[in-house]
């Protein structure tokens, strides 16, 4: 199979530190600015218009990515104040985000900054204080059990490979109600895995306890049977490793409806950023199965952690293969979508270099940055650059990152607010900007893209120097 970015062979984490180093630095300037000009009253900072920050209304699921940026800055540079300017404004704005029980965003808003700052504490980073221990512990384990109050039953697959053959299904439902799975709640799942290591369970009626471990198992193969595409159906659009958006569920009986999107072009084209959410998600789950024991595994969930694993990781590659081999551009960035209806005016976009500029659709670098991240993540898990199969995926995400952490996608303009240029919100409902002159988006950042930049560039640079791995969940 031919493959659509051209991986660079050469590439080592190493390699990119002096433009990680640059991230770091343009990324410090840009947090301080954004905390100097934002009025809180406003709700939270979303995408650009013009450079400057600016909010959109559908769901509060960027503020933890505006303060964990200052956290993840501030670990990169080893700057107490960026790290205490992010702990101030977790500590004074971010507890509604622990038990907002309407999103599906737990994971986002309160990993990116209860978590890192958790993480910090036990990388003795900070001087350790143990009530600071406690404050975040306990408001991940309530933020994940939040996240998993938002539960729905769906039919079982005891047949079924995909769904590891479990005899009980269910999600997590997304904000638009119970009957809706998102596909990007794969990456936020993971906040029901650090509040299970903290030994958190959902309390029920009648002190009823549900094992939030077994709720994002459930969730992560309920994904993999319904919105992840698997190549191997006659179903016309069922194209390996592709995901939908959204996936409806008849409420009635918990019996699947039918695939949908909010944000991509059709339900059975590649929405680029959902794929990613699911590349990066599944990915990291796997790192984190690796420390569970199988008794522990099948105690929590009632299922063989080795049929679990198995779902996970061809989940996993079939999404990263997808992205490698179908849905970039030559330098691994993508298009918002793979179906989008103008992309056949640029010709065989797959056979050239991203173009941020053209005038027929937009790219989506906040996509990519996340891609990068999964595709690294999964390289790792199977053995890194020194296994043959863990080498292409690290070195296909590294590919992606060397062209993101530079013009010109990378925000070198002091006075732009956004770090990660041509990130790309909502098009179909086009509520992002559209610069004078141009025909589609462009030159404009998104806080989640902005963020998954940064913890794409701390990865990177704590394999450079080998030093603690970035991970999600707890040692």
């Amino acid at each position: 199979m031919e493959l659509a970015v051209q991986i660079d062979q050469r590439l080592e984490p190493a390699s990119l530190s002096d433009a990680t180093e640059r991230v770091f630095k343009l990324a410090a300037q840009k947090v301080r600015a954004i905390d100097r000009t934002w009025d809180t009253s406003r709700g939270t900072p979303v995408y650009t218009v013009d450079g400057t920050y600016a909010t959109r209304g559908w769901t509060e699921w960027t503020q933890g990515f505006q303060y964990g940026c200052a956290i993840l800055a501030g670990d990169a540079l080893d700057d107490a104040k960026l790290i205490q300017l992010g702990k101030r404004r977790t500590i004074k704005h971010m507890l509604p985000h622990v038990t907002h029980t309407g999103v599906h965003d737990h994971g986002f808003n309160n990993l990116s900054t209860y978590g890192n700052l958790l993480r910090l504490l036990k990388e003795k980073r900070m001087q350790y204080d143990g009530w600071e221990e406690v404050a975040y512990s306990n408001a991940i384990a309530a933020s994940g059990a939040v996240q998993a109050s938002r539960w729905q039953g769906a039919h079982p697959a005891p047949d079924d490979a995909h769904a590891a053959h479990s005899t009980a299904l269910g999600y997590i439902y997304s904000f638009n109600g119970p009957h809706s799975l998102f596909i990007d709640t794969m990456r936020t799942t993971r906040i029901l895995g650090v509040a299970w290591q903290l030994g958190h369970p959902l309390m029920h009626e009648g002190d009823r306890a549900a094992d939030l471990l077994k709720r994002s198992v459930l969730h992560g193969l309920t994904t993999s049977k319904y919105i992840v595409f698997h190549g191997d159906t006659e179903h016309t659009y069922d194209v390996r490793g592709r995901t939908a958006h959204e996936g409806t569920f008849n409420r009635n009986d918990g019996a699947f409806r039918a695939r949908s999107t909010q944000q991509g072009y059709s339900p059975f084209s590649t929405w680029t950023r959902g794929l990613a959410w699911a590349m990066c998600g599944y990915a990291e789950e796997l790192e984190f199965f690796k420390t569970i024991g199988a008794a522990d595994f099948k105690k929590a969930t009632g299922l063989s952690k080795a049929a679990v694993v198995k779902v996970y990781e061809r989940n996993a590659r079939e999404t990263c293969d997808h992205y490698i081999h179908d849905v970039t551009a030559l330098d691994g960035v993508t298009y918002w979508d793979d179906g989008a209806p103008q992309l056949y005016r640029l010709g065989d976009w797959r056979e050239k270099v991203a173009d941020p500029y053209n005038d027929f659709e937009p790219v989506d670098s906040s996509a990519s940055a996340i891609a990068a991240q999964g595709l690294i993540r999964l390289g790792n898990y199977l053995g890194g650059l020194k296994s043959k199969a863990g080498k292409r995926y690290v070195q296909a995400g590294l590919t992606v990152a060397r062209t993101l952490f530079d013009e010109p996608y990378l925000s070198t303009k002091r006075g732009h607010q956004g770090l990660l240029l041509h990130s790309i919100y909502h098009w179909p409902n086009h509520w992002d900007h559209v610069p004078k002159g141009s025909q589609v988006a462009n030159g404009e950042s998104s806080l989640w893209g902005d963020y998954h930049l940064l913890e794409l560039a701390v990865l990177i640079q704590r394999m450079a120097d080998r030093g603690p791995y970035l991970k999600f969940f707890l040692d």
